[in-house]
């Protein structure tokens, strides 16, 4: 099925108004809200280089909507001059899914956090994922439950202390990427809130999809989970540890790109000195690779630990949209001896209830 055409311009396959004449620039995505996070939280960076990023879609703020649940980060639509809906509880995909099928000339944003996306929010995440829905994810994971005050989250290391753990976490942490890729997501990609030139590229290469794209932002609390990711910031370990992916390039990292990434005997993947890899061996990154077990066996390269962390783009196709789909659907119905819309949601057994 195929998009019904409204004689618009385009952005990621979006039928879409394009903003006036005059360039827009950051402050012009900047609400007059007070913009309140803990003093040090990584969403301030985020904000800061999303409203710096929005300029460059070249659309009127008014075709862009930004949809949360409940979370830190969730806070989100209040601080940026567009339309914006802080929904409920882990279903901002549910709702983001609505709008994007009934409105195919907005650009449609879920925010979310690990808490609100993969505890109560998991089954919405990931029908919204395999849907493929046209709507952009992005998910803030810092690793605990901030706005409650400081719980275990889905994406807790085990044996994490936390005030409802207090002799440690015994649950096993989702990988993110991993669930979204095991979703069939068609874009997913992950970021650190200190990385503002590799976030903004993902954020752009994200709105240009035309279909689910997941983001995974590394973020830290730095009240209730400081430091989560700090050995990424550190130069040295983060040379060692950070595998920067870029499509059609030998998959190598490290201060003198002295590490590699390479198939393993078992039909994975494995990281090795290149001289003992041999560079003729290095993986090529491909994100459009169809089938789901490449991009996956990215995702598994990194643990909690964060030994090695996959950052870009993981995986990147093309396939139908749901929004796409449902459209066309009513279209032919109008069609096919259909013209009232009615009739066509009534069919032949309908009751009436008095």
């Amino acid at each position: 099925m195929t998009a019904i055409d409204l004689g618009l311009p385009q952005l990621g396959g979006l039928d879409l108004v394009p903003a006036t004449d005059e360039p827009q620039k950051a402050k012009d995505y900047k609400s007059d809200q007070e913009v309140r996070w803990c003093p040090g939280c990584g969403d301030y960076v985020v904000l800061n280089a999303v409203q710096s990023f929005l300029p460059s879609l070249g659309l009127k703020r008014e075709n862009i909507v930004f949809i949360s649940g409940i979370g830190c980060s969730s806070r989100f639509p209040y601080y940026l001059d567009t339309y914006g809906m802080h929904s409920i509880h882990g279903r901002a995909p549910s709702i983001a899914t609505g709008l994007a099928t009934t409105r195919p000339d907005l650009s449609v944003w879920v925010v979310t956090g690990d808490g609100d996306a993969l505890s109560i929010g998991g089954n919405h995440l990931i029908h919204a994922l395999r849907r493929n829905v046209n709507i952009k994810i992005l998910l803030f994971n810092n690793r605990i439950y901030g706005l409650t005050k400081g719980q275990y989250s889905p994406t807790s290391e085990p044996g994490k202390v936390t005030k409802s753990t207090p002799m440690g976490s015994v649950d096993t942490p989702f990988n993110p990427l991993s669930l979204a890729i095991g979703a069939e997501a068609s874009f997913v990609g992950r970021a650190m809130d200190s990385d503002r030139k590799g976030l903004t590229e993902v954020l752009e290469a994200a709105a240009k999809h035309r279909g689910s794209a997941l983001v995974e932002i590394y973020q830290n609390c730095p009240i209730f989970n400081d430091g989560a990711f700090e050995v990424l910031k550190d130069k040295d370990e983060a040379a060692q540890r950070l595998i920067p992916l870029h499509a059609g390039e030998p998959i190598r990292f490290g201060a003198e790109g002295e590490y590699g990434v390479r198939r393993s005997d078992w039909g994975g993947l494995e990281v090795g000195k290149v001289a003992e890899i041999g560079e003729q061996n290095l993986v090529l990154h491909d994100p459009a690779i169809a089938d789901t077990s490449y991009a996956f066996a990215l995702s598994r390269l990194g643990d909690q630990n964060l030994n090695h962390v996959p950052t870009g783009i993981l995986r990147q196709i093309d396939r139908p949209t749901y929004d796409d789909g449902a459209r066309a659907q009513v279209e032919q119905a109008r069609e096919a001896h259909r013209p009232d819309l009615q009739g066509l949601l009534r069919g032949k057994d309908t009751w009436t209830v008095v």
